[in-house]
């Protein structure tokens, strides 16, 4: 069986941080491993207070782990801090792991910041020369090229912008809105293409986590990053659709 790590935060609803990629990893059919780089006081209503773990137990995790399994593909979500940032950088190259899936987390879905000053500048400059893909949303791409992304001729800027900085094989951007649809836009470097959905009413917990952990379930089964993209497109229209509330707050998605 094909084998998938999530390094990244961990939300006690389930409904975003390794929790979920895990949902996710086992819906694609391929067995999930998770390291926790941060721990979460939330809800569905939102976050209240980050505890980033301690650098040498998490090492301690990944080693051991690592030294056993080597996982066929991985994603990063939330790493809050630069230390850690740095961790995985080291030990992605230590162990020659491939299919990189960068999710560049820097705010919660209720607004609250999930970085530590200057870590997104840390992935940018050490973790997405690794990757094989990044998705950032249209905030966070805002961030990383300094341009204000409001509408899609904004987000093939930024597409472009990353993607010459970084030569990652595929640039998509998430969370275009147009009248009645969803636009993810993925970028190559030759070609775009427009990942649409259903526009749904709600607000959904989650849902770039589980975009980027089903895109690296599916670079695990050998698809194409653009395949992968599709595939992930797919299977998360679909769990906004069937989502559901267990708290006062947003949407979980069913995974």
């Amino acid at each position: 069986m094909k084998s998938v790590l999530t390094i990244a935060g961990s939300d006690p609803t389930g409904g975003a941080g390794l929790q979920a990629d895990l949902k996710v990893f086992r819906a694609f059919g391929v067995h999930g491993l998770s390291v926790p780089a941060a721990l979460t006081a939330q809800n569905t209503s939102g976050v209240e207070s980050i505890l980033s773990v301690d650098r040498d137990f998490f090492l301690a995790q990944i080693d051991l782990l690592l030294d056993d399994v080597t996982p066929d593909a991985l994603k990063t979500g939330m790493l809050y801090s630069k230390r850690t940032v740095e961790a995985v950088a080291d030990r992605i190259m230590k162990y020659s792991l491939s299919n990189l899936v960068i999710d560049p987390v820097t705010v919660s879905s209720s607004g609250t910041s999930l970085v530590e000053e200057g870590t997104l500048d840390r992935i940018r400059d050490l973790l997405f020369p690794l990757a094989r893909v990044i998705t950032p949303n249209i905030y966070e791409a805002s961030v990383l090229t300094g341009m204000h992304v409001e509408d899609e001729e904004d987000m093939e800027k930024a597409a472009k912008r990353l993607k010459e900085k970084t030569g990652i094989e595929a640039v998509i951007i998430t969370g275009g809105h147009l009248e009645r649809l969803t636009l993810d836009l993925y970028f190559d470097g030759t070609t775009f293409h427009r990942l649409e959905g259903s526009k749904i009413k709600g607000e959904y917990h989650g849902t770039g986590c589980a975009f980027s952990a089903a895109i690296a379930a599916c670079l695990s089964l050998g698809h194409t990053p653009l395949e992968a993209a599709r595939r992930a497109k797919e299977f998360v229209t679909e769990a906004i659709k069937k989502s559901y509330h267990v708290g006062k707050g947003m949407g979980l998605l069913s995974l």
